[in-house]
C-alpha cells in the first residue's frame, strides 16, 4: 500500500510540474523605490511565486524549506518590478564575488525571463548578482544566449540575515511585447546557489526536453499598457594619444552618436553614424603556416551585440566589414608598396531586427566602407603614386526567419557585396530549415546555399547540408552529410575554407539525467566524420573521436578522449596548388582536460595533449596549465601558460615555376620542420563596485618553424629530398598585447572607460632561440606602439526626456 500511495504521489508531482504555473500580478499607482528593502504596501498584497524545481543537477526535485525563494510582480504604466527574496540558512556562505557586468563570476544568482508574445520563442534574460552585478541577454533555443545585447534597467541586491533580497524595475522599453489591452507573457525565474552549484527554476524544465524557451511559467493580470517609443540615443567623445619610436606623439578628438529607435512593438533599427572602435580589444595573432587565413573573434559592440538572426545560416564573418582591402597595389620595375593600409574605414552602417507575433524574424544590415589607397614609390626618383585597392563598397544582409509551432524555423538569408567600379561583385543566397517534432524529441535541420561572384569571374557554387537527431532522453544520436561545389565561394562577406568535397558524419551520445553517487553529470560521445575530394572521391579527412566529459560531487570537471585518423588522407589545400594534394599520414591523439573547481579561491585548469603519426619521428605534444586565484570579492588573477611542440612537421614552404615552355609543372616546396609555440596571458581584474571595475590583460606570444630539410611534392602526393633548394624560409612571430583600463557606469547605460595599452608585432626569418632575449627585443624595439583614450558615453531615453518636459 505504500509503495501505491508513493507511486500516485510521484505521479501527481511530475505531472504538477509538467503544467505551467501561473502568477497573477498587481498594477501599483505607487511610487516603488529600488532599494532592495522592499517596504513598499503593495509587496505585502501581491501574489507569490514559489516551489522552485531544481534544473541541474538533481532535475527535478524541489527546493529545500530552508533555501526556499519566493517572487513577486507588479507593474505600472511604464515598467515591471520583480522582488525576489532568497533564503539561506547560511548566508555567512553566500558567494558574492564583485564582477563587471555580464560577468557572473563567483557569485550567488538570481534571474527573471521574460516572453512578451508567450510564444516559447525568445526569452529577454535579466540575472543580478548576489554582489549586486548586473547581467542581461536574449536567449533562443536555436542559438543559445547572446550577452552582447545590453539595456538599461535597474537592480539591487542586499545580503540579509535570513538569505538575500533582489527588487529589479525592468522598463517596458527593454522588452517586445504586442499592442493588446490584456497582455499574457511568458515567465520563468531562475536561482543558482554558487556553492552547492545547484539551479533551480519556478517553472520545472524538464532536461529530458531539447528545449529551454518552451517550458516557461505564465505571466497573467498586465492590462491597459502600451508599448513605448523606443528611442535612445548613445553620443560619444572619444580622445586618444598614440605614440611610437617612429612618430611624435599626437592627440585625437573624436565624437559621434549611435541610435537604436523602435519602429514598432517588434523591430528595432540600429545605426552608427561615425564608428569610433578605437578602444576594441586587439586579435590574438599567431604564427599561420596553414593555407587559410586566421579567423579572428569580432570584437565591435555594433557587429556582436542581438545579431542572432544575422547568425542563421553561418553566411556572415562581420570581419569582412572594415577588413583588409579586397585588391593588392601592382607594381612595375623599380616600383615598392611604401604604405598599404591593412584595413578599410567604416562610414556608416545600420541594422533592422526583430520578430512579429506570428513568428517572422526579420533583419536588414547594411554597411558602406570608404575608398581605400595604397601608396607606391618609384625606387629611382623617389616619385610616388596612389592606386586604389578598395573601391567605395556596400554590404547588404537580409534574412527572413519563420518560426512555427513554438520549435521549428525556415530561414531565408542573402548577403550582397557591391563594389564601386571594375572590382569583384559577390551574391550569396541561402534556404536554413530548423524542423522538431511537437515533443522536441527528434530534430531535422540542413541548409542549401547558393553563391555567385560577377562577371569578372563568372563563378557559382552551391553548399548542402541534411542532419537527423535524436534530441531527448539518455541515449541520443545524429547523422548527416555535407556537399560542397568547387566554385562555392562566400568569403567576402562570409568565410569557408574548403571546397570540393562531399561528407558524411554520425554521433551517438550517453548521458545521465540525475546525479549518481559518483557524478553530478557525465556524458559519453562517440563521433565519425569522413570526407572525401568531390572529383576524384580520395578521402580528404578522417576522424574517429570518443570522449568523456563530467563533474565530479565536488564539482571538479574532467573530459578525456582519444581522437584517430585511422587511414592515409589526401590534402589538397596544403599544395596551394590546383589540382594537387599532399597525402597525411594515419594519426593517433589523446588528450586530458581537468578544470577544478571556480568557487574555491585557487583552482587550476589542466589540459595536456599527445598525438603521434605513422611517420618517423613525427609526433605532437602540448598541454595548456591555468592557475587562478581568487584573493577576495573584489581582486583576482589569472594566468595561462600554453606549450606546443610538433617534430617533424610537413609543410609547404615555396613553389617555383618552370620554364613555360617546358612540359615539367612548378616544383612544390615543402620543409620538415619543428614548430614550437609558446604564450603566456596574465588577466586580472578589481572591482571596487559592480559599476567600477579595473581590467589587466598581458598575452605574450612566440612561435618558430625552423626547417631542418626540403622536400618536393611529387605528382603522387608523396613527399621526396629536394637538395636544390637553399633559401632560408624559417619563421618566427612575435607579438605582445598589454591592456590596462578603468571603466564606471556612472549612469543607467552610460559609461566611462580609460585605456592604457600598447603593443607589438614581429615576423623574421632568423630564428633567436633565447627566450628572454625574444621578449625584450620585441619590447625595446621601434614596433612598439602606446596608445592612451578616454571614452564618455552618454545614455538617453526619449521617454526621460519626454516626461520631464
Amino acid at each position: 500500500m505504500r509503495k501505491l500511495l508513493l507511486i500516485v504521489i510521484l505521479f501527481f508531482s511530475v505531472l504538477g510540474y509538467s503544467q505551467k504555473k501561473v502568477l497573477k500580478t498587481n498594477f501599483t499607482s505607487s511610487t516603488i523605490t529600488i532599494d532592495g528593502k522592499l517596504e513598499e504596501s503593495i509587496w505585502e498584497t501581491t501574489p507569490i511565486a514559489d516551489n522552485f524545481i531544481m534544473f541541474q543537477p538533481d532535475n527535478g526535485k524541489p527546493i529545500t524549506e530552508n533555501k526556499k525563494t519566493t517572487v513577486k510582480v507588479v507593474y505600472d504604466n511604464d515598467a515591471v518590478y520583480i522582488a525576489a527574496t532568497l533564503y539561506d540558512d547560511e548566508p555567512n556562505k553566500i558567494l558574492k564575488e564583485i564582477s563587471k557586468r555580464d560577468d557572473f563570476g563567483t557569485s550567488d544568482l538570481f534571474g527573471v525571463f521574460i516572453n512578451g508574445f508567450n510564444d516559447g520563442q525568445q526569452d529577454f534574460q535579466f540575472y543580478v548578482c548576489a554582489s549586486d552585478g548586473q547581467a542581461d541577454c536574449i536567449t533562443t533555443d536555436a542559438n543559445g544566449e547572446d550577452y552582447s545585447w545590453d539595456a538599461v534597467w535597474k537592480s539591487k541586491a542586499l545580503i540579509t540575515d535570513f538569505g538575500w533580497v533582489v527588487e529589479m524595475r525592468i522598463p517596458y522599453a527593454a522588452l517586445r511585447f504586442s499592442g493588446e489591452k490584456k497582455q499574457t507573457w511568458g515567465l520563468n525565474f531562475f536561482r543558482e546557489i554558487r556553492r552547492d552549484r545547484q539551479k533551480f527554476t519556478w517553472n520545472y524544465i524538464d532536461s529530458k526536453v531539447g528545449t529551454f524557451t518552451q517550458q516557461s511559467g505564465v505571466l497573467e493580470g498586465i492590462e491597459n499598457i502600451k508599448p513605448p517609443t523606443r528611442l535612445f540615443l548613445l553620443p560619444y567623445s572619444s580622445f586618444y594619444v598614440n605614440a611610437n619610436s617612429k612618430q611624435k606623439t599626437y592627440g585625437t578628438l573624436k565624437g559621434g552618436l549611435d541610435i537604436k529607435y523602435g519602429i514598432n512593438d517588434a523591430f528595432t533599427l540600429d545605426a552608427i553614424l561615425i564608428p569610433d572602435f578605437g578602444q576594441t580589444k586587439y586579435d590574438d595573432q599567431i604564427l599561420n603556416l596553414g593555407p587559410f587565413e586566421q579567423q579572428f573573434n569580432e570584437n565591435r559592440s555594433f557587429f556582436t551585440e542581438g545579431t542572432d538572426l544575422f547568425s542563421k545560416g553561418n553566411l556572415v564573418y562581420s570581419r569582412r566589414i572594415g577588413g583588409r582591402p579586397s585588391a593588392y597595389p601592382t607594381t612595375v620595375d623599380n616600383e615598392e608598396v611604401i604604405e598599404n593600409p591593412s584595413s578599410v574605414n567604416l562610414i556608416n552602417a545600420l541594422k533592422v531586427s526583430g520578430r512579429t507575433k506570428g513568428g517572422l524574424g526579420i533583419g536588414v544590415l547594411n554597411a558602406v566602407t570608404e575608398k581605400t589607397y595604397a601608396t607606391i614609390e618609384n625606387t629611382v626618383n623617389k616619385e610616388t603614386r596612389r592606386e586604389e585597392v578598395e573601391p567605395l563598397t556596400n554590404y547588404n544582409i537580409l534574412v527572413l526567419d519563420q518560426r512555427f509551432r513554438k520549435n521549428s524555423s525556415f530561414s531565408f538569408i542573402n548577403t550582397n557585396v557591391t563594389r564601386n567600379g571594375k572590382f569583384r561583385d559577390a551574391n550569396v543566397s541561402a534556404l536554413v530549415w530548423d524542423l522538431n517534432t511537437k515533443k522536441n524529441t527528434y530534430n531535422l535541420s540542413g541548409n542549401f546555399k547558393y553563391s555567385y561572384i560577377n562577371a569578372l569571374e563568372d563563378k557559382k557554387g552551391v553548399y548542402t547540408t541534411l542532419n537527423f537527431a535524436e534530441t531527448s532522453g539518455k541515449y541520443r544520436y545524429s547523422f548527416g552529410a555535407d556537399l560542397v561545389t568547387k566554385d562555392y565561394d562566400n568569403n567576402d562577406l562570409g568565410i569557408n575554407f574548403e571546397t570540393n568535397y562531399y561528407s558524411i558524419y554520425g554521433n551517438a551520445n550517453y548521458r545521465i539525467l540525475n546525479p549518481t553517487t559518483l557524478f553530478n553529470s557525465f556524458k559519453l560521445n562517440y563521433n565519425m566524420y569522413t570526407q572525401f575530394h568531390k572529383q576524384t572521391g580520395k578521402i580528404q579527412g578522417n576522424n574517429i573521436n570518443i570522449n568523456v566529459n563530467l563533474d565530479t560531487k565536488k564539482n571538479h570537471y574532467v573530459g578525456f578522449g582519444v581522437n584517430i585518423n585511422p587511414i592515409e588522407s589526401y590534402d589538397f589545400y596544403e599544395a596551394r596548388t590546383a589540382n594537387r594534394y599532399v597525402i597525411l599520414p594515419q594519426k593517433y591523439n589523446a588528450w586530458l582536460y581537468i578544470s577544478s573547481n571556480y568557487n574555491n579561491k585557487f583552482a587550476i585548469d589542466f589540459n595536456p595533449s599527445y598525438s603521434i603519426f605513422n611517420e618517423t619521428e613525427r609526433s605532437t605534444y602540448e598541454f595548456l596549465l591555468g592557475p587562478r586565484y581568487r584573493f577576495n570579492d573584489k581582486f583576482s588573477m589569472n594566468y595561462n601558460f600554453y606549450f606546443q611542440r610538433r617534430n617533424n612537421n610537413k609543410g609547404f614552404v615555396d613553389s617555383i615555376d618552370e620554364d613555360l615552355n617546358s612540359s615539367t609543372p612548378e616544383t612544390i616546396v615543402f620543409a620538415s620542420r619543428n614548430v614550437i609555440t609558446y604564450s603566456n596571458s596574465i588577466s586580472g581584474k578589481y572591482s571596487i563596485s559592480s559599476k567600477m571595475n579595473f581590467d589587466l590583460a598581458i598575452r605574450q606570444y612566440w612561435s618558430y618553424a625552423e626547417n631542418k630539410n626540403y622536400l618536393s611534392l611529387e605528382q603522387n602526393g608523396r613527399l621526396a629530398d629536394y637538395t636544390n633548394y637553399n633559401t632560408n624560409k624559417n619563421s618566427s612571430f612575435n607579438s605582445w598585447n598589454f591592456d590596462l583600463s578603468y571603466s564606471w557606469w556612472f549612469a543607467p547605460g552610460s559609461q566611462v572607460s580609460v585605456l592604457y595599452r600598447n603593443n607589438a608585432a614581429n615576423f623574421e626569418n632568423t630564428i633567436n632561440k633565447n627566450f628572454e632575449k625574444n621578449v625584450t627585443d620585441l619590447l625595446n624595439n621601434d614596433a612598439l606602439n602606446h596608445a592612451f583614450s578616454i571614452s564618455v558615453k552618454y545614455f538617453i531615453d526619449y521617454n526621460s526626456l519626454k516626461s520631464k518636459s
